[in-house]
């Protein structure tokens, strides 16, 4: 199964034992591939390295740093050849869709459902919670 994570890297960070957590883990035993482009996972970084993330996950910016860096290692990179913007009503998540449908990801992994929409379904990609994702892989 090819996922693209929203930010739920960051729910992975500040819950170990969580699904996003577990889709990490998937991914590091090959078992489901993770698609980033370059603007998701500087996202990613974004998001992580925020202090309020950070803090709850009890990390300091050098453990934030070598968990991006493992998260970095695992996705398969993907090239925007093509954006279809704006199709969706939260333009941050716009760089999400673009890495799903130009990576041909199966589906869009978010806690946030109908920030989506119908739009990821007219490319053949489904958006699903993270604990249907895991259930998905499981």
């Amino acid at each position: 199964m090819r996922l693209v994570l929203d930010t739920d890297v960051v729910a992975a960070m500040r819950s170990p034992s969580g699904a996003s957590a577990a889709i990490l883990m998937a991914a590091m035993e090959k078992t489901v591939t993770l698609l980033a482009n370059v603007p998701l996972v500087f996202e990613y970084e974004a998001t992580c390295s925020a202090k309020e993330h950070r803090v709850a996950a009890g990390l300091d910016e050098a453990d934030v740093r070598i968990f991006l860096d493992a998260v970095a290692a695992m996705v398969e990179p993907v090239v925007t050849h093509f954006l279809w913007r704006p199709k969706l009503r939260d333009p941050s998540d716009e760089m999400v869709l673009e890495a799903a449908v130009n990576g041909r990801a199966d589906a869009i992994v978010t806690f946030n459902i109908r920030d989506y929409g119908a739009v990821p379904g007219e490319f053949g990609v489904e958006v699903l919670q993270p604990r249907d994702a895991l259930r998905r892989i499981s």
